[in-house]
């Protein structure tokens, strides 16, 4: 038995939770269809137009089986502001978990950000501000590039567009209190959190996908320094695990980034 659960450890783990069997229908169902071809999908209470069916899949392991953007609060109307909305599955998650939230949520890709709205329409997601704009360092726009799913980037090599954009710290200063901020820029974050340094006092939790691109600064470092003098605890996880990593320097065999995790912070 030892044997079969180290063999099959994933497997295991996951038909262990109602969760961990969804995310495996998904995967069965979805997530050999061909790449970026819209489809809709029906997961559990919710309707979803779908960009990727393996992107689809993968975002529903981590928001809903893995919860990764769970968070504890006293406040009656939490503030959660979700940069990187992408098609809506997070601000699906935030509202059944926190229905009286107040939530704000930005999207940088003009056609991702349609897919977004619709989806927030048909499965009755109300009381969202949905800002179709990249977060940035300031609000004079950025050259972006689609890449159809969820990796849209300032970094992608595709063929860029200019797409409008706000500085996130100017909405950071006008809040209170932010009990969760949520990050998934694709690159851009390292800058953003930078040009945020001084307006992160009244953010409580935050989730930090990291992206290193090819060819580019590594800014892991400069980030959980941020972190820890803004007064953070952080944990930082990856489901990447190389073998000779020496020799394995992409991730995934990404010819653009060498590098993706996950940063946690919060305060205690």
């Amino acid at each position: 038995m030892r044997l079969l659960r180290f063999l099959f450890k994933d497997l295991f783990r996951s038909l262990q939770t109602a969760g961990g069997r969804q995310f495996l229908w998904l995967l069965l169902r979805y997530a050999d269809r061909p790449r970026n071809k819209p489809f809709r999908a029906q997961v559990g209470p919710f309707r979803f137009r779908v960009v990727d069916g393996l992107s689809f899949a993968w975002q529903y392991k981590e928001i809903f089986t893995d919860e990764f953007y769970r968070f504890t609060t006293n406040e009656e109307i939490p503030v959660i502001y979700d940069c990187g909305a992408n098609i809506g599955m997070s601000l699906a998650y935030f509202r059944q978990q926190y229905p009286a939230a107040r939530i704000v949520a930005f999207e940088a890709d003009p056609a991702i950000g349609q897919v977004l709205a619709d989806n927030l329409t048909v499965n009755g997601i109300q009381n969202v501000e949905l800002i179709n704009k990249a977060v940035w360092i300031n609000d004079a726009g950025v050259d972006f590039s689609s890449a159809e799913a969820d990796a849209g980037s300032i970094y992608s090599t595709g063929q860029q567009q200019r797409v409008p954009s706000v500085r996130l710290r100017d909405y950071l200063l006008r809040e209170p209190r932010i009990d969760m901020l949520k990050m998934d820029i694709e690159g851009a974050e390292a800058d953003v959190l930078a040009d945020c340094r001084d307006a992160l006092g009244n953010v409580r939790n935050m989730f930090i996908e990291y992206h290193s691109y090819v060819g580019h600064p590594q800014a892991l470092g400069g980030i959980l320094q941020m972190l820890e003098t803004a007064g953070f605890r952080y944990y930082v996880d990856t489901n990447q695990h190389r073998v000779r990593p020496f020799l394995n320097r992409r991730y995934n065999g990404n010819d653009v980034m060498d590098l993706q995790l996950n940063v946690f912070a919060y305060r205690e």
